[in-house]
């Protein structure tokens, strides 16, 4: 179990605040946290990683990260931290990269292993593609095997097949090594593939908390779509099924028939129309 209540006076999107948070995350927990920007995201995860110092406490099961009397360094806090811009170090290969955090030769191979890496483990950054730096930086952050793995925005500035590809890497690894994940994103549809729960986070408070598919579908609404969506989970409610789909940045929630049902897979790229107010799907939209 991770304890955290924390204050720090921040300067945010709309002058000063107070970042108060207060929140108990178990073991193997996938946790987003969603908000506006300038709400204190990311100060939130530095205090977490000791990368800023903060009031309050931060225990981790039953060792203290932080009080009033101690305060643990980020490198004694067995954490790994993916960054948005990478953060590798240009001048050292693949590997020397993972080595540089820990001379764990079998799971650096593991790692490039799950990650398809290990034939590319020679090459420098600078030859590598963004979703090929990206994925070294995640299994960077797991060579030390942390108890706590903290993302900040690590997929924002890739494309939307890449985006999916490093969303698979992220949950396989977060299930084999049993970390206990904390993520910020702005993209509902990344939330609710990779999280089993959402904190939300606005002027510095946490206004919100729960799963994804309550959270998501009470922010982003239904009533406002755009025309061409994902199909994110199909679920059977009595006589009828109910399809979750992303559409643009948002997330809807819409009652299909058992005919449209059999015919819509989930991962499949759909139209969304609506005629008075009653959506109707249609697979062939090309």
């Amino acid at each position: 179990m991770i304890d955290v209540d924390i204050k720090k006076k921040l300067h945010g999107s709309i002058g000063g605040m107070m970042l108060k948070i207060k929140v108990s995350i178990k073991e193997r927990d996938f946790v987003a946290v969603f908000g506006e920007s300038g709400s204190g995201k990311t100060t939130f995860l530095r205090i977490l990683a000791g990368l800023e110092k903060s009031d309050g406490q931060i225990k981790v099961g039953n060792e203290i990260w932080q009080n009033s009397k101690k305060f643990l360094p980020p490198q004694k806090r067995k954490i790994g931290f993916v960054f948005q811009d990478y953060a590798l170090f240009p001048n050292m290969s693949i590997e020397e990269n993972l080595f540089f955090v820990s001379k764990d030769k079998n799971l650096a191979n593991e790692l490039l292993e799950i990650t398809q890496l290990q034939e590319l483990k020679d090459r420098l950054p600078n030859t590598l593609s963004g979703g090929q730096k990206q994925r070294v930086a995640l299994i960077r952050a797991m060579m030390n095997k942390p108890k706590l793995l903290l993302m900040d925005e690590p997929l924002s500035a890739l494309d939307p097949k890449m985006r999916l590809r490093l969303q698979q890497d992220i949950l396989l690894l977060h299930k084999k090594f049993e970390t206990t994940t904390i993520f910020v994103s702005h993209d509902p549809s990344e939330i609710y593939r990779l999280a089993n729960r959402v904190v939300v986070i606005n002027h510095g408070n946490i206004i919100d908390d729960g799963a994804p598919k309550k959270i998501l579908l009470r922010i982003t609404g239904s009533q406002k779509f755009s025309f061409i969506g994902e199909v994110l989970d199909i679920t059977k409610v009595d006589v009828v099924y109910i399809a979750i789909i992303s559409i643009g940045q948002q997330i809807v929630e819409i009652v299909m028939s058992p005919n449209e049902a059999k015919n819509i897979k989930i991962g499949q790229k759909i139209s969304v129309s609506t005629k008075a107010f009653n959506p109707t799907l249609n697979t062939n939209f090309v």
